[in-house]
């Protein structure tokens, strides 16, 4: 089966290009790029809409094993593939915890429900509990693309120190949660007048900037490999800076919802805002929106983090934290792309290029040669979003019945058309 994309606007993020094109695709991977269509190839024409690397989603959550109420691995494909995203990055803080061989493999099983790529993340620390290192070369051997306890922080450094050590041995990824675990325990708001006044319980920001030059320091002192899952305050940014001028081998990631949506949208406690770590003020999301621009922050994700109806219909400190965002990825990240704040070429470098390069993945380009994972979107197409039309089991997302544009006109996953 030979493919040929006629008529797009081309976004390649490697290039930074945004221009019309042709792609051909054979065998699962792309042949040629504005050359003529072969002879016998199915053409899809693409009548002038966007046509992009698929999204690598860095941070998904799925509810396999203990929480498969509130996502599957075939219902979180689903919602993938909708939403323009052709590989998932799974988080390990399932129930139990993704944290030895043997649960590695339970859950690349499991994958095999989804019509998209599918890698895994291990626990840094067996049960995600910061004392034990888990068996980090045979989890490697297994599978898994990094290692993370997730929001859970590694308290104890020397825990932290002889990860780090034993990583960099191995050359593995470190994804860690920049955040001083004691200040911001049970926060549910960012420290300032707008907290006060709700009555909600806050954390400084600065509580972020304490946990990640604690996580540089070790880096500096063990040369491991390191990214900081969620930067999302401006102050942040200088040690970032620091850390790259001395040649540390660190990047930064950022989920939509921060990028996008600012403290006030909490409104009247409305519980699909509540994210760890909270919402933050609005300079500091314009600031991580020019970070972006300016490559400070490397990779934009969803969190894509189910929860059931009763875990939300609680009083806002007490509801869990977090929203669905593998459908709304696209969409919420193309309202930044209408204000000018970012073009298609830099969101899709922080989406889809950044990550597989920095996980080690072939994705994530529309080069010659590259894997045939495409998206192709109308970004001016307007809708209201409902979040009982989505895919995914949960429904928690925080644009329920929000203005958007964009829309996802077809996904393509190595050349077979997996949604549209």
């Amino acid at each position: 089966m030979i493919l040929h994309f006629d008529n797009a606007r081309l976004i390649d993020p490697e290039a930074g290009s945004d221009m019309p094109g042709r792609l051909t695709v054979r065998d699962g991977r792309i042949i040629a790029r504005d050359a003529d269509s072969p002879e016998g190839a199915e053409i899809i024409d693409c009548a002038g809409r966007c046509l992009a690397p698929g999204i690598v989603d860095w941070g998904v959550k799925v509810g396999e094993p203990g929480e498969r109420h509130k996502e599957s691995y075939a219902s979180a494909g689903r919602a993938a593939a909708a939403g323009g995203v052709t590989s998932m990055v799974i988080r390990p803080d399932t129930m139990p915890p993704v944290d030895s061989p043997e649960s590695l493999d339970f859950v690349v099983k499991r994958a095999a429900d989804a019509p998209v790529r599918v890698r895994h993340m291990s626990a840094l620390t067996k049960a995600r509990e910061g004392r034990e290192m888990v068996e980090m070369a045979f989890l490697q051997d297994a599978g898994a693309v990094a290692f993370t306890d997730g929001v859970r922080v590694v308290s104890d450094t020397r825990v932290l120190t002889r990860c780090m050590t034993y990583a960099r041995g191995l050359d593995a990824l470190i994804v860690g949660h920049p955040q001083e675990p004691v200040l911001s325990r049970g926060a549910a708001a960012t420290k300032g007048k707008f907290a006060s006044l709700y009555g909600i319980p806050d954390v400084s920001p600065l509580a972020e900037l304490m946990g990640l030059q604690r996580d540089l320091a070790l880096v500096e002192m063990t040369r491991a490999r390191y990214h900081a899952d969620q930067i999302t305050t401006a102050a942040a940014l200088p040690p970032l800076r620091r850390a790259r001028a001395a040649g540390m081998d660190v990047t930064a990631g950022i989920s939509i919802h921060h990028l996008t949506l600012n403290e006030f949208d909490v409104g009247d406690y409305r519980t699909f805002f509540r994210f760890t770590p909270p919402l933050r003020a609005e300079d500091d999301r314009l600031a991580m929106v020019q970070a972006v621009a300016d490559g400070e922050i490397d990779v934009i994700a969803s969190f894509h983090t189910p929860q059931d109806e009763e875990s939300k219909r609680l009083p806002f400190a007490e509801a869990a934290p977090g929203a669905v965002g593998l459908q709304t990825l696209l969409p919420a990240a193309l309202r930044l792309y209408h204000q000018g704040g970012l073009t298609l070429p830099q969101l899709f470098r922080a989406m889809s290029f950044n990550p597989a390069q920095r996980l080690g993945l072939d994705e994530g380009r529309v080069a010659v040669g590259a894997p045939a994972d495409l998206v192709l979107f109308d970004p001016d197409t307007p809708f209201i979003m409902d979040r009982f039309k989505l895919e995914s089991k949960s429904k928690n997302t925080p644009f329920d019945e929000a203005r958007m544009q964009g829309k996802v006109i077809g996904t393509w996953v190595g050349g077979a058309r997996v949604f549209g």
